[in-house]
C-alpha cells in the first residue's frame, strides 16, 4: 500500500490557523476561578427533547437515585474539527495525510487532569465516582441522590409521559461551574427512559431459525407465481402480468457479480474492518465459516477474524441481555460479518462487541477502535430515533477523531422511512430520521430492492420499501387493483431510512448535490437553512430480494432443542452497510491507502465523475411508468416451519406512508442517496 506521510499538526497552526498542539486546559487556573466564582455553564442538548411540556407529569421530584456520565471534552476542539475535514477532503493539500493514533491521542485525547477537575467538582457537591475512562470516548461516571444530582448540574427533575409510560427527566439543560466547562462534552444518564440502540434488520434471527416457505427464485425472476406450492390455488396476476417469486435469498458472490465487484478484481486484501454490534455470538466464526462454504466462498483464513469483547469472555460482564434481545444481536452480528466478508474475502474482520446496547456501552466499543485505530473501515447496522439519545456530542466527537486518523464509519439508515411516531412502538415522539447514522461525520447507507440476473449481472434496482397485498379467500388481492389501499400503516411492511435532519446544518460535502428544496424540507415545516440529508448512498436491503444467511440457531418445537446451523433469508438496511463497507475495502485496496471518512469523496465522484459512473442512479420506476412487485408466501408460523401458507404481493418502491413517506428521483434523493455502487472500485482509484 502507498505510504502517506502522517500529519504534522504543528505545521499547520500558522497556515490552517489551528491550536497549538500540547495545549491543555487549565485546570489549576480553573479550579481556584470556581473557589471565588458561582458562574456555570449550560451544556447543550441534556434536556430531552422528549422531555416536552405537554408530556410534563410533575415537576417536582425529590426522591430517587442519579446515576450520571459526564464525558470529557477533546482538547484542541476546533483544530480536531478542521484537521478531520482537511485529510477528508479531496483537493486538499492534506487530503489523505492522516494523524497517527500516537498523534491523535498526544493531541486531542482527554486527560486525566481534565477527569481530575471534573471528579473533584462532583464530590463538592455530594456526588460519589464510581469509574473514570480517559482517551477518546472518556468520561467521569457519578451517583447520587437526586438531591445531590440538581446540585451539582443545577436542574430540577420531573417525570415525562413517553410511549405510555413514566419517566424521570431535568426540566431544563444541564449546566457545570464554568471552571470545568470546557472539560466538559456533554452530559447523560440524567432521565431514566431507555437509551437502547436497535439493530437495522428485517426480521432478525431470534432464539429459533426462521424457516423461508417456498416457492423461491435463485435469481430474480427465475420462477413466476401461478400457484402457492403444494396446493391449486391459482395466484392471480398483479399490474397487468404475472409476477416473479421473491428470490430464496442471494449469495454473495450474485451481489459481488451485481455491483461489479468481481470484475474489478480486487478482494479486500491488506485491510482491515470492524463490525460493531452488541454481546457477542458464541459460534460466530464457526458460522462465518460454514456459511462461506455452503454458499461457494472461501472461509476465514487463520488470524483473519478477530473479536475484541469489551466485555470480557464472562457472560456477567454483559449487561440488559433482556432489554436489548441479546440473541436478536447474535443474528445481527452474523448477517454483519458474513456480508463484509462475503463482499470482501481477504480483509480481516474485527468483530468489536459492546456490552450491551445501551449508548453508554456502544460509544465505548466505537471510542476502542479510534483508540487502539483496530481498523481503516467500521460497519455499524444499528441506531435509533435522533431524540432518544443524548449523546450525539459525544458520538460525533469519536466520528471526527476517527476521520482525523483516516477511519471510516458506516451506518444503516433505519428500516421506517423517516421515524415515525404512527409507526412505531414507542420510539419516537415525532417524525425524524435516525441517529448516529444522521451524523454529518459518518456515511449513512440507505437501502433498495435489487434484481440481478442468472448471469449475476444488475438487472434493476429500485428504493426499498414494501406495501403488502394479501390473497384473500376469493382468490383476488385483498385490494384490487393493488397500490389502493386505505390503511396502508397496517400493510406498510418496512422501507430504508431517510430524510432531513432538524439538528445538523448541511455539511459542505452536500452543497451542490443535494437538491436545495429537499435540504430545506424538514418533517415539520421549512427550515431557514439547509440542513444534513441521509442517506448518502445505498446498497441491497429489501429481504424479499435480501440475502441467504447462516447461524446457529434452535430449530422447531417439534425438534430437541439442540442447536444446529441453519441458513435463512434476510434484509434491512443491516445489510446495506456491511455491503458498501465491504466494498469500501475493496476500494481501499484499489487506491492503494486508507480512504478514511468517505462522503467527501462520494460526493465528489456523484458530482464530477459522470464518465465513470460510480454509482447507479437508483429510482422508484427504473423500468418506466409502473409497480414493481413480486409474490412471496411465509408460513403462518415461521419459526415452527407450520402452515398453512399466507401470500402476499410485495409491490416494491413504496419507501414509507404518509408524512413519513421517502421517494427516489434521478440524481440525489432522500430515500437512496446518490445510488448504489456501480463501477465505485474503479471511480476511487482512479482518484489521485
Amino acid at each position: 500500500m502507498r505510504q502517506v506521510t502522517p500529519l504534522r499538526v504543528t505545521a499547520l497552526a500558522g497556515a490552517a490557523s489551528l491550536l497549538a498542539v500540547g495545549v491543555v486546559t487549565a485546570t489549576a487556573t480553573a479550579q481556584a476561578a470556581a473557589a471565588a466564582s458561582p458562574a456555570r455553564s449550560v451544556i447543550a442538548a441534556t434536556h430531552p427533547s422528549w422531555a416536552t411540556p405537554q408530556s410534563l407529569v410533575s415537576s417536582r421530584l425529590t426522591s430517587g437515585t442519579v446515576t450520571a456520565d459526564v464525558y470529557l471534552a477533546p482538547r484542541n476542539a476546533a483544530a480536531l474539527d478542521s484537521i478531520a475535514t482537511a485529510v477528508s477532503t479531496p483537493g486538499n493539500a492534506l487530503y489523505h495525510h492522516y494523524l497517527t493514533n500516537a498523534q491523535l491521542l498526544t493531541d486531542f485525547a482527554p486527560t486525566g487532569t481534565q477527569a481530575a477537575a471534573i471528579e473533584s467538582w462532583l464530590k463538592a457537591d455530594g456526588m460519589t465516582v464510581s469509574k473514570v475512562v480517559t482517551g477518546i470516548g472518556g468520561y467521569v461516571q457519578a451517583t447520587g441522590s437526586v438531591k445531590s444530582a440538581s446540585a451539582a448540574f443545577s436542574v430540577t427533575f420531573g417525570t415525562y409521559k413517553l410511549a405510555k409510560k413514566t419517566y424521570r427527566a431535568p426540566v431544563q439543560n444541564a449546566s457545570v461551574p464554568a471552571a470545568v466547562a470546557s472539560d466538559v462534552l456533554t452530559i447523560t444518564g440524567l432521565d431514566t427512559a431507555p437509551h437502547f440502540m436497535k439493530p437495522q434488520e428485517t426480521l432478525p434471527p431470534p432464539s429459533q431459525n426462521y424457516f423461508v416457505a417456498p416457492s423461491c427464485s435463485t435469481y430474480f425472476g427465475s420462477k413466476l407465481a401461478k400457484v402457492v406450492s403444494g396446493t391449486k390455488i391459482a395466484i392471480p396476476t398483479a399490474y397487468g402480468k404475472t409476477q416473479p417469486w421473491t428470490n430464496c435469498g442471494y449469495t454473495m458472490s450474485q451481489i459481488r457479480g451485481a455491483y461489479h465487484v468481481a470484475s474489478s478484481g480486487e478482494t479486500g486484501k491488506g485491510v482491515t474492518v470492524a463490525v460493531v454490534d452488541a454481546y457477542a455470538s458464541p459460534t460466530m466464526l464457526t458460522d462465518a465459516n460454514k456459511y462461506a462454504k455452503v454458499t461457494g466462498d472461501k472461509a476465514f483464513k487463520s488470524g483473519q477474524y478477530k473479536q475484541v469483547l469489551m466485555g470480557g469472555k464472562v457472560d456477567w460482564q454483559y449487561t440488559a441481555a433482556n432489554e436489548c434481545d441479546a440473541a436478536g444481536w447474535y443474528g445481527e452480528e452474523s448477517l454483519d460479518v458474513e456480508s463484509v466478508h462475503g463482499m470482501a474475502p481477504n480483509a480481516n474482520v474485527t468483530y468489536v462487541g459492546a456490552i450491551s446496547c445501551q449508548d453508554i456501552d456502544l460509544s465505548t466499543a466505537l471510542a476502542y477502535i479510534v483508540d487502539h485505530h483496530t481498523a481503516d473501515i467500521v460497519t455499524d447496522s444499528w441506531g435509533a430515533p435522533y431524540n432518544t439519545t443524548t449523546a450525539q456530542a459525544l458520538y460525533d466527537f469519536i466520528f471526527k477523531a476517527g476521520a482525523a486518523e483516516g477511519i471510516g464509519f458506516f451506518f444503516s439508515s433505519g428500516d421506517n422511512g423517516y421515524e415515525d411516531p404512527t409507526y412505531e412502538d414507542g420510539g419516537s415522539t415525532k417524525t425524524q430520521v435516525d441517529f448516529p447514522t444522521s451524523s454529518p461525520w459518518v456515511t449513512s447507507v440507505g437501502g433498495t430492492s435489487l434484481a440481478i440476473g442468472k448471469a449475476k449481472n444488475y438487472e434493476f434496482e429500485t428504493s426499498w420499501g414494501t406495501e403488502l397485498d394479501p390473497l384473500a379467500a376469493s382468490g383476488k388481492w385483498a385490494f384490487n387493483p393493488p397500490g389502493t389501499k386505505t390503511d396502508l400503516e397496517y400493510w406498510y411492511d418496512g422501507s430504508s431510512g431517510g430524510g432531513v435532519s432538524t439538528a445538523y446544518p448541511q455539511p459542505a460535502y452536500q452543497k451542490g448535490v443535494v437538491p436545495a428544496a429537499l435540504a430545506k424540507d424538514v418533517p415539520q415545516g421549512t427550515a431557514k437553512s439547509a440542513m444534513r440529508v441521509i442517506p448518502d448512498v445505498s446498497a441491497l436491503a429489501d429481504p424479499s430480494t435480501g440475502i441467504v444467511v447462516g447461524e446457529t440457531l434452535y430449530g422447531t418445537d417439534k425438534q430437541p432443542h439442540k442447536p444446529a446451523f441453519y441458513l435463512s433469508r434476510i434484509g434491512g438496511t443491516s445489510l446495506a452497510s456491511p455491503i458498501f463497507a465491504g466494498i469500501e475495502a475493496d476500494a481501499q485496496q484499489a487506491a492503494g491507502y486508507p480512504l478514511g471518512f468517505a462522503n467527501p469523496l462520494i460526493y465528489k465522484l456523484d458530482s464530477a465523475d459522470k464518465t465513470t459512473k460510480a454509482f447507479n442512479d437508483v429510482t422508484d420506476h427504473p423500468l418506466g411508468g409502473g409497480y414493481l412487485a413480486e409474490v412471496r408466501s411465509n408460513y403462518t408460523d415461521a419459526y415452527n416451519k407450520t402452515g398453512p401458507l399466507v401470500t402476499y404481493l410485495r409491490t416494491m418502491g413504496y419507501n414509507g406512508v404518509g408524512v413519513s413517506k421517502l421517494s427516489a428521483v434521478k440524481g440525489y434523493d432522500d430515500a437512496t442517496g446518490v445510488g448504489s455502487p456501480h463501477y465505485y472500485i474503479l471511480a476511487v482509484k482512479a482518484v489521485k
